[in-house]
């Protein structure tokens, strides 16, 4: 069996407890976070604005910006992603929602970037279907969970995007040696290999998947697009 079967199928009965504590966990981590360095990179654990940014160009690959559309953006954090667009894609017509589960990161996105066509909410997924979603980094921080905990969690996420997407969704992972900018004994950067995931997204969540790497991390981009759409 897959590592992605074997994850997809670990929290289908009493492990949603286990995923209800790993949510509380992520966003006491990232609420620390943002406290201790603010609305910076260092407060959602990226090194730089550059690398950031390098990461919103992949992403956001799976859209076309040739047309109005809305996104989905979990994980948003304190709104970086909203800025990228402003500077990169002035002229997009694009419905933004951000998610993120700490009151922390929204409240400072709040004040940063709400305005029309944006919106940030306090959640774990998104209450809409969007035209696209995206996630940068919230699968490659483990929290305090044993490996296999993590990788169910990683499927039930995974899930999530597919069901809040209607043309696709984009997220990333770490796949070697990498540093982290994480501080606490509690945190592991979570390695794997992305052909489990481009699987699990194929043949679970009824996807096609292009892969992006080679931009000079040790990380792949996973542009899921949905079959149905």
């Amino acid at each position: 069996m897959s590592i992605a079967a074997e994850a997809a199928g670990f929290g289908a009965e009493g492990d949603r407890a286990r995923f209800s504590d790993l949510y509380a966990d992520v966003e006491s981590y990232y609420s620390a976070r943002v406290a201790k360095y603010g609305a910076t990179p260092r407060g959602v654990d990226w090194s730089c604005q550059a690398t950031q940014d390098l990461r919103f160009v992949q992403l956001l690959k799976l859209c076309d910006f040739s047309a109005p559309f809305s996104l989905n953006d979990i994980g948003c954090g304190y709104g970086a992603l909203c800025a990228y667009l402003a500077r990169r894609h002035p002229q997009a017509e694009i419905d933004y929602l951000g998610i993120d589960l700490s009151l922390a990161m929204i409240s400072r996105a709040r004040r940063r970037f709400s305005a029309p066509g944006r919106r940030f909410k306090v959640g774990r997924g998104s209450p809409r279907r969007a035209t696209y979603s995206v996630a940068s980094g919230i699968m490659n921080v483990n929290i305090g969970g044993c490996r296999r905990s993590w990788e169910a969690f990683v499927a039930e996420m995974l899930a999530d995007l597919r069901r809040a997407s209607l043309r696709g969704f984009s997220v990333n992972f770490v796949t070697g040696e990498a540093a982290a900018t994480a501080d606490a004994a509690q945190v592991q950067l979570y390695c794997t290999s992305p052909e489990p995931w481009i699987h699990y997204c194929e043949r679970e969540l009824g996807c096609t998947v292009e892969t992006v790497d080679g931009y000079g991390m040790n990380e792949v981009t996973l542009l899921a697009r949905c079959r149905d759409c």
